[in-house]
Parts: C-alpha cells; structure tokens; sequence
C-alpha cells in the first residue's frame, strides 16, 4: 500500500503514531521473521499498562502462530492464532495506524489454512491504514 500525504508535517504526525518497537516489529512480521518479531514487540508490551499492552498482545500471538507453524507446530500455531485473533477484535478496523481490519481478515485465512492442514500459504502482511 502506498500512502499519499498531503504535507511533510501530515507525514510526520502519521508516523508519530506509531513509536518505533512497534514499527520494527512491523518490519520483522513482513520480512516473515516472526520470532524477531515477537521479540521485538515484547520488549514494548512489558512495560505497557491499559488497552495498549492488549493490543499488543494481540500482535504477539500473531507472530507467534506464524513461528510455530514455520518450526511445523500447526496445533501451537492455531491455539496462538486464535488467541491474537479473540484479542485482536477489539482494535477493529484500525489502530496505532495499522489495518487492523485486514490483518484479522487475512489471519482468519491463515487460520482456516493451518487447520486444514495446508502445510504452505502465503503468510499475512501488516498493512498501513490511510490517513483521516
């Protein structure tokens, strides 16, 4: 997704919403390094207190799911993908600037095809949402 800004100062204000533990592991779960990932997202959800760290939460189980199944664990990567997606529900369609409407629709593909048994898919990516 290419986002359009009409200003450098509409940019900034944009990126300012979303600090950067968060941005790396955004980087980490596209480049499919979902241990990394996980990590990296720890780091910001320790220290965290109210919706925020739920939200967070969410994303780790995220990546999680997608490093149990990369290690051939598809039952740990269901159980954590369903926890992310329960807790994830609540951050719909958009939060801290990211398309939480699309990641929980494209997880639930993800989900149907780990249970299914379909040993390679397409991972999710995470995707921007468009400024207001």
């Amino acid at each position: 997704m290419v986002i359009q800004f009409s200003s450098p100062a509409n940019r900034a204000c944009y990126f300012s919403l979303m600090d950067q533990l968060l941005g790396r592991g955004i980087h980490l779960f596209n480049c499919r390094r979902f241990f990394a990932c996980h990590e990296v997202w720890e780091a910001a959800w320790t220290p965290e207190r109210g919706p925020r760290r739920l939200f967070l939460q969410s994303l780790i189980h995220c990546a999680v799911a997608f490093h149990h199944n990369q290690r051939g664990n598809p039952l740990g990567a269901g159980r954590q993908l369903r926890k992310g997606l329960r807790k994830l529900a609540a951050y719909l369609p958009s939060c801290e600037a990211i398309d939480t409407a699309r990641l929980h629709a494209d997880c639930l593909i993800a989900l149907q095809r780990i249970d299914s048994g379909e040993a390679a898919f397409e991972y999710p990516r995470i995707h921007l949402s468009p400024p207001a």
